[in-house]
């Protein structure tokens, strides 16, 4: 006799469900961290190569974050050892037609912008080779943290234009990296996350609501010419913490020599 449809429906889905590994995941952390959140690359066997899977793995996870309003700022961190991102994954690309190139080249781009107009901070840990794509993930964070310390580790590849720039680093390490103005902060080797976290905390102490429009000020700040424009910018972004709760909030742990307790709003 043949199962019920709804059994077998149910089978299917638990089976596909077991198949299917999660290869980016979302991590919220809580207590004292509670508003940080790690947005984790885990695909091992091909040192986090962005196939199809994956990508679909970080649209839907900057999806989610953006849609969380308790997001407060986002670490970009790998689960695999001595690799951020490898890139593309390009014994897939061989398989694909140029239709299907063109399209995933697209939405990879989409991806990378969509996760830099976050409206939250992000930090990108870079704790291993980060490769032509793998570089432009980290290019579209607001800061980045590079493990290496003075030798040549990690190295740092870019094989595409990343944000108008082409950068060429097979020879460089941390430091050189860092000089180049690719990362933030260069950290020796294992101590990537932990610096990010130091970061992530700092950032989470401070009014949820004046972060988000100091990032805003920022970004569109530096896409104007004049100054006058970008001051326009800052007056707007302004205009919208002048009656906030926040604002009177953080006077009033001032005046009183406290902890501020922000609300976000």
């Amino acid at each position: 006799m043949a199962a019920p449809c709804h059994f077998r429906l149910f089978f299917c889905r638990t089976l596909i469900l077991q198949t299917v590994p999660n290869v980016v995941k979302i991590e919220k952390l809580s207590d004292s961290d509670s508003g940080i959140v790690d947005l984790k690359l885990e695909r091992a066997e091909a040192k986090n190569a962005i196939s199809k899977e994956m990508l679909r793995g970080l649209q839907n996870a900057i999806v989610e974050i953006d849609n969380d309003s308790s997001a407060k700022v986002v670490l970009v961190s790998s689960s695999i050892p001595r690799v951020f991102c490898a890139g593309a994954d390009l014994k897939e690309r061989r398989l694909m037609n140029t239709s299907e190139v063109e399209h995933f080249v697209n939405s990879l781009r989409s991806t990378f912008s969509s996760l830099e107009a976050l409206s939250v901070p992000t930090i990108a840990v870079i704790e291993g080779a980060a490769l032509g794509g793998g570089l432009e993930m980290a290019l579209s964070c607001d800061l980045r943290i590079c493990a290496g310390g003075t030798q040549r580790l990690p190295r740092i590849v870019g094989r595409s234009i990343a944000k108008e720039l082409i950068y060429t680093a097979r020879r460089f390490g941390g430091r050189e990296a860092l000089s180049m103005g690719l990362v933030n902060y260069c950290v020796p080797t294992g101590e990537a996350y932990t610096k990010a976290l130091q970061i992530a905390r700092d950032i989470n102490e401070k009014g949820p609501l004046a972060i988000k429009m100091a990032k805003k000020a920022i970004d569109e700040g530096m896409l104007q010419v004049e100054l006058a424009s970008a001051l326009s910018i800052e007056e707007e972004c302004y205009a919208q913490l002048l009656h906030s709760q926040d604002r009177l909030e953080g006077l009033a742990a001032f005046a009183e020599k406290r902890k501020p307790k922000y609300a976000g709003k």
